[in-house]
């Protein structure tokens, strides 16, 4: 009934949003800043981002009481490469960097013995084997030693017994070079049903076989691949051998005589690891792509002086944090009679374990660490989150009650996956932006044996003074107002949960005003802008304590024409609950209390206006923002910013005493010429005089400089001289003009004339 009701729920909210769509496209709706919003989880990927505690996320977007992970062990390596479990539930760890095989024994209590250390950088694998002897094989040196399982003192390379080495390898390769015959890895190991040892190598990628009962015996070339590795290992129920390969991809069933079959080839190159059900069905877990180069080499060093450079496959490599990653993982069930079956993948997860439970594919990965539950009908759980990076290795107990041991990798630790006794998640958390009032939680129809509870806060961190988790009362979020909640549903056996959502009304904020700007001597809005020289850009700038205007173009330099008799006034502003703003512009003089409104009902903002309407002097511009076109009438809120002090001035300055006042001729070489001192002074009522020039005769303009050379006064005194000349002992008539400037460029203009005269 719970899957019908949300395929059903489903349908009708694709179905009403396709409709909602062609609304919206055809119609244009309001923009409300206040009013009811609805927060949901309902998807894998969302609950994903929440926190369970022994509650399983489904792939159809359930949370269901599931099992529990339990911390066993921290060890001090950096990976738990493999696990392996005795008939008396003692697990042995075979670990990396540094390299060792620790026991964790349930009658040694909870700190673990270390039963192997080694110079070698990792043992890669261990398994106990069918005599009660433990065996681990080790990286780079490539040798297997069989180790006592209950020795109560620590055996090392010198001390344990080696019952295969690489190094001598190459003499089971008859005819064949012995330096380029002799393997580098190993892998993977398992027994047989008599008590042989089968050990998977890599570069060259093989199988041999030993009887660690005949200590001392060669190595046997069980079987021998043209791929590169040969990574993982298990038995179907005839006997057959299955081997997984690195490189191309490829997983075997060889028969007890060495015969290899592929029996498929994976789109991926990397069989990372195999598990074989009871009714002879192969799932094959895979990584990397073909069509890619494989990672680069990984340079390591192990304990003492040994040091090497290895090409490893490239689940092995994504382990190091600062590698890159392959792209996800793929499961394959392999089912006798029957074409091939993607079962499962994921574009994240990288998968370095496989074991079959009675209630589905247990898998364990990276490089979130993951343990996932996967059906028969390819649907799957997330039914565990590691406290580690990778997931790498699984060991069953020898009975139900002992579960499911999983090693990790970043860090190195040991947990078990068993009955839970909470089944608890808590969601992300929600940030609603602002102070929010919480309403009604709405479940899923079908949703049962669970209680919600919530907590509120301030900081988006939930443990820096949020609320206490309540319960909801009557369904209502009992919680009080805050910017931020999070949500925890506490599931009974056998609970399950569907959709979660959260209604909630942002309480209504006051706009702000992030930047104003005021520029005198511009006009927007005309029909067609002047010549480049004439055009004022106006920017905003940047501000420290400016928020989201939620307009881009705010940031953008915005152009007008040059125009001394206007004033444009440009501003950003937002409202935070994301509302239509309406703007008005209040202006007041210096020397006055009472802000005088020039416009309301802006919707832009900018906004020019005609300056020679307001007496000349300094003034300031206030912009208030309503949220009014967002909110109930009546609840409308301002916010405002005045500008920085600016001057308004288009009166020229006034020239007077313009007079020239003639001087002694002056003759000298035969030529003869008159000076006369010309006089004037320039006042303007605003604004100090910026510069002065004259001309003579409608000739070229030429700067003059003030008395006292410095222009920094309204009031300016000027002399200066003009010198003219004498022919024929009359001098002719000349006009004198000047003009000055003051600082918002208005210009005053006089003249005189030196009537015609004679010397």
């Amino acid at each position: 009934m719970i899957a019908f009701s949300r395929l059903l729920r489903r349908f009708h909210f694709a179905s009403t949003h396709f409709a909602l769509a062609v609304f919206l496209a055809a119609t244009p709706l309001p923009v409300l800043g206040q009013a009811t919003h609805l927060w949901t989880r309902s998807q894998m990927g969302q609950f994903e981002k929440g926190t369970p505690l022994g509650v399983a996320i489904t792939s159809d977007g359930y949370l269901r009481a599931g099992p529990g992970l339990t911390h066993l062990l921290t060890t001090p390596s950096t990976f738990v490469w493999s696990v392996a479990v005795d008939k008396n539930g003692a697990a042995y760890l075979g670990t990396g960097s540094p390299g060792a095989v620790l026991r964790l024994a349930p009658a040694e209590g909870s700190k673990p013995f270390t039963l192997f250390k080694t110079k070698d950088i990792s043992v890669q694998a261990v398994v106990v084997g069918p005599d009660g002897w433990i065996y681990a094989a080790t990286l780079p040196s490539g040798k297997v030693y069989r180790l006592k399982a209950d020795a109560t003192t620590a055996q090392d390379d010198t001390s344990a017994t080696v019952v295969f080495d690489a190094a001598k390898a190459a003499e089971a390769h008859p005819g064949a070079d012995k330096a380029s015959s002799k393997p580098r890895y190993i892998w993977a190991l398992t027994f047989d049903s008599v008590g042989r040892l089968y050990i998977a190598t890599g570069d060259p990628a093989a199988i041999y076989r030993v009887n660690p009962a005949e200590l001392g015996a060669k190595p046997e070339l069980f079987f021998k691949s043209d791929d590169a590795h040969i990574r993982s290992l298990d038995w179907d129920g005839k006997g057959n051998l299955i081997a997984g390969s690195d490189g191309s991809g490829l997983v075997y069933r060889i028969t007890p005589q060495g015969k290899g079959y592929v029996l498929f080839e994976a789109p991926r190159r990397e069989i990372t690891s195999l598990a074989v059900g009871k009714n002879g069905t192969i799932y094959a877990a895979c990584v990397g792509g073909k069509n890619k180069n494989p990672l680069p080499p990984l340079p390591v060093q192990g304990v003492g002086a040994v040091t090497m450079t290895i090409v490893q496959p490239e689940s092995m490599q994504a382990v190091n944090p600062s590698t890159s990653v392959p792209e996800g993982s793929e499961i394959f069930a392999l089912t006798p009679g029957q074409a091939p079956r993607r079962l499962w993948s994921d574009e994240h997860a990288i998968v370095y374990a496989l074991a079959i439970r009675p209630d589905g594919l247990l898998a364990v990965s990276g490089n979130q660490g993951r343990v996932f539950l996967i059906h028969k009908d390819g649907s799957y759980a997330d039914i565990g989150h590691l406290d580690a990076q990778q997931g790498l290795s699984m060991a069953a107990g020898p009975d139900a009650a002992g579960g499911v041991l999983i090693g990790t990798g970043n860090t190195g630790k040991l947990f078990r996956l068993g009955a839970a006794e909470k089944h608890e998640y808590a969601s992300s958390v929600l940030d609603t932006g602002v102070l929010s009032q919480f309403g009604r939680i709405e479940i899923e129809p079908g949703s049962s044996g669970y209680q919600i509870f919530t907590r509120t806060g301030n900081v988006g961190q939930p443990v820096r003074g949020w609320t206490d988790w309540q319960p909801l009362t009557d369904g209502v979020v009992a919680s009080p107002a805050g910017r931020f909640l999070q949500w925890k549903a506490v599931l009974k056996t056998g609970g399950v949960v569907g959709s979660v959502g959260v209604n909630y009304l942002p309480v209504n904020a006051a706009p702000v005003v992030d930047q104003l700007v005021v520029v005198p001597g511009a006009r927007l809005n005309q029909q067609s802008l002047p010549s480049p020289s004439q055009i004022v850009n106006i920017s905003l700038g940047s501000s420290d304590n400016s928020g989201d205007t939620g307009d881009d173009s705010a940031s953008t330099p915005l152009q007008a024409a040059k125009d001394k008799n206007a004033v444009t006034v440009r501003w950003s502003a937002h409202d935070p609950d994301g509302g239509k703003l309406i703007y008005s512009l209040y202006l007041r003089g210096d020397g006055e209390s009472a802000w005088r409104l020039m416009k309301d009902k802006i919707t832009a903002q900018a906004y020019s206006f005609d300056a020679t309407k307001i007496p000349d002097g300094g003034y300031r511009i206030k912009v208030v923002a309503s949220n009014a076109p967002s909110v109930p009438r009546g609840d409308a809120l301002t916010g405002d910013k005045i500008s920085d002090r600016f001057v308004v001035d288009t009166t020229p300055p006034a020239i007077t005493g313009f007079k020239a006042t003639a001087e002694p001729l002056h003759c000298q070489n035969g030529r003869c010429r008159k000076p006369f001192l010309i006089t004037f002074s320039a006042a303007d009522a605003t604004s100090p005089i910026a510069s002065a020039d004259y001309s003579l005769n409608l000739g070229r303009w030429q700067y003059i400089d003030p008395i006292g050379r410095i222009s920094d006064s309204k009031t300016e005194h000027y002399e200066f001289r003009v010198w003219l000349d004498v022919n024929g002992g009359k001098i002719a008539e000349n006009l004198i003009t000047v003009r000055a400037y003051d600082r918002y460029g208005n210009v005053g203009r006089a003249k005189t004339v030196i009537p015609a005269q004679n010397e």
